[in-house]
């Protein structure tokens, strides 16, 4: 039976993606689920996008806001993006998405199911109950915008949702894995992300069949204007009966500072890849690491893109540490180094087009760096996290870094400022080194 197994506060951010990532993001997102089919299988793709954790760090590590909701809908856009070209390869298809987009999933699916020979419509219907439970059926201030629904050509799926509350500036996202699942109205979530907001109503928990039974009871045999004396006479007696209590589950806390610090990092864990990357590196990614200025760095972002690919679900408690691969669009952790990430994007698409050939020898390669940083962590030490990121802001012009704001040039004259400049708006700024939006 899949349950829910976790939840987590989402500040809830506007704005766009802008192209120059959002052509990356499905190339590189593409390629990462290309990955992950080709070592463990589609149903291990469809458990990864419904583990909240992963799913956070998947879009952390394709440059996005780290922290944000807006992580939900850029991972939904860029995955349909980018795989939909693969679909008749991989056997998975992408539906929905924001607003519109999440209306028009049962035609995908029905159109889909004609095509590959599923049943379309019983698909369709599980979209609409998916949508109705989390909107109507558990009841927790969230209103829902974005539907995104995968199935697999066997009509296996997940589905990912997400709600918003305005007033609190807030998003929740919930997530469903047919595997296991029994029943539409019994404890059906792989998993529902948000901050608790008191008491929510929810009649989807297994706990409810007898609160859900005992609605209708009440309902037929009473009458409305019985049932309504009889609540009238509860609450003046002062009577109230208390739930039983909500089991521990995983919660990821996602705050609402925009720059990654040392407590949003695992720093054990970010040791062991920068440790995986400069031994590993020279072994086994010797040509690559002829390329003057890139190579060193892009196996750095590697071995996270690796540890996206195979790493247990234990690894994905700290999402920040992910950003540090491609850094955010926001100047956050810092630019977004383009000519690592185009870098990062021709190994990835080098070694799945090989693995699909039966040449496994790169994949291989990526996969003995995850198992280094594994094994060098326990050990490991390295610069703390403001040495990095500081770091990561000097080198930024030499990497094409690039963000929301426009590109990395150089300091400016102002000591403590940073120029800058993107030449295709004629945009120019100046803001604090340690950035702000």
């Amino acid at each position: 039976m899949a349950q829910r197994s976790g939840n987590a506060d989402l500040p809830l951010h506007g704005g766009r993606v802008p192209r120059w990532l959002g052509d990356r993001m499905t190339r590189l997102g593409a390629l990462i689920g290309e990955a992950i089919v080709h070592h463990y299988g589609r149903d291990e793709f469809l458990r990864r996008l419904a583990h909240p954790f992963w799913f956070q760090s998947f879009g952390a590590v394709m440059g996005m806001d780290w922290h944000s909701s807006g992580i939900t809908t850029s991972v939904i856009g860029a995955l349909k993006r980018g795989l939909t070209p693969r679909a008749g390869e991989l056997g998975i298809h992408v539906c929905g998405g924001r607003g519109q987009h999440s209306r028009k999933t049962p035609g995908e699916l029905l159109a889909i199911g004609d095509r590959i020979g599923f049943d379309g419509g019983t698909l369709a219907e599980a979209s609409r109950l998916v949508a109705k439970v989390d909107s109507a059926a558990v009841q927790d201030g969230f209103d829902l915008y974005l539907h995104g629904f995968i199935v697999t050509d066997d009509a296996k799926w997940v589905v990912v949702q997400q709600g918003m509350n305005g007033d609190r500036r807030q998003a929740r996202r919930y997530h469903w894995l047919s595997e296991g699942l029994e029943s539409f109205v019994d404890s059906p979530h792989a998993a529902i992300e948000g901050r608790e907001q008191g008491a929510i109503i929810n009649l989807a928990d297994r706990r409810a069949a007898a609160s859900r039974a005992g609605q209708l009871d009440l309902l037929t045999s009473l009458g409305p204007d019985r049932l309504i004396r009889e609540v009238a006479t509860i609450e003046s007696m002062g009577a109230a009966r208390t739930a039983e209590a909500q089991p521990m589950l995983p919660h990821l806390v996602m705050p609402s500072h925009h720059d990654v610090r040392e407590s949003d990092v695992n720093l054990r864990r970010l040791h062991g890849n920068l440790a995986a990357a400069a031994e590993r590196g020279p072994q086994d990614f010797e040509d690559l690491l002829l390329v003057p200025g890139v190579g060193a760095r892009t196996i750095k972002a590697l071995a996270m893109v690796a540890e996206v690919v195979h790493g247990a679900p234990c690894r994905f408690s700290d999402p920040a540490r992910f950003s540090l691969a491609h850094g955010g669009k926001d100047r956050h952790p810092f630019p977004v180094p383009l000519k690592v990430y185009d870098e990062t994007i021709n190994v990835m698409k080098s070694a799945v087009r090989k693995g699909r050939l039966g040449r496994d020898e790169e994949l291989a390669a990526l996969k003995r760096l995850d198992d280094q940083s594994r094994r060098l962590e326990r050990y490991a030490t390295g610069p703390d996290l403001k040495e990095i990121v500081a770091g990561e802001f000097r080198d930024s012009a030499r990497f094409g870094g690039r963000s929301v704001f426009g590109w990395e040039v150089s300091l400016g004259a102002e000591e403590g400022h940073r120029t800058i400049a993107d030449p295709g708006s004629g945009d120019s700024r100046s803001n604090r080194r340690n950035g702000t939006d």
